[in-house]
């Protein structure tokens, strides 16, 4: 029997190819980036904001991957990691943060993180990240990677996500900036820098 998509997935021609994994990202912007750019490195993609919602998509539909970032609303990501690791002992953590804590860091690598990224990242060391996670895991979770994309570079996905939005909400800004995470000021002076191409 299959069962319904849940509604915090992000269907994508390149679940079927990869790994899929998890993006849990309390920030939008960041979050609907990695979720954009995730299938393009070759793997499916889920995205959750919190960890409460990683841990319930994980109980329903274990991921091999998981890109977590630390500093997150109620559970932390360093006790998502623990209980990810306790539960799922196979699945390939890569942590994501913008702060330098050492002591969260030598927690990461007590628990087997795969890779430990600090913000600002570029998006070549995801991917790299992602690849060694790949390496890591168990033979039949590891699904042979996709012909090789060129890279992405975090312009040209946030581009991507930001038009993909506006298509989204038929141009309506405000909807669209909601949706972002981002000030209608901001995403108006966005367009003004970057205007998207004549229909």
């Amino acid at each position: 029997m299959t069962r319904p998509p849940s509604p915090l997935e992000r269907p994508d021609a390149a679940a079927d190819r990869g790994p899929r994994v998890l993006v849990v990202e309390d920030e939008p912007r960041m979050r609907e980036l990695l979720a954009d750019v995730v299938p393009e490195m070759g793997f499916g993609a889920t995205a959750v904001r919190t960890g409460e919602d990683a841990l319930r998509v994980m109980a329903v539909d274990p991921h091999p991957v998981v890109l977590l970032d630390l500093h997150l609303p109620g559970a932390g990501g360093m006790e998502v990691f623990a209980e990810v690791r306790r539960r799922w002992p196979d699945t390939q953590v890569i942590v994501l943060t913008a702060y330098g804590d050492l002591a969260a860091a030598q927690e990461a690598i007590r628990l087997g993180v795969a890779d430990f990224l600090t913000k600002p990242f570029h998006l070549n060391d995801v991917e790299a990240a992602l690849d060694r996670a790949r390496r890591r895991l168990p033979a039949a979770a590891a699904v042979e990677a996709p012909p090789e994309a060129p890279p992405v570079t975090l312009a040209e996905a946030e581009r991507a996500a930001i038009l993909a939005a506006l298509a989204r909400h038929g141009g309506n800004r405000t909807a669209a900036a909601a949706e972002l995470g981002i000030s209608r000021r901001k995403l108006h002076y966005w367009l003004s820098e970057n205007p998207p191409p004549e229909a």
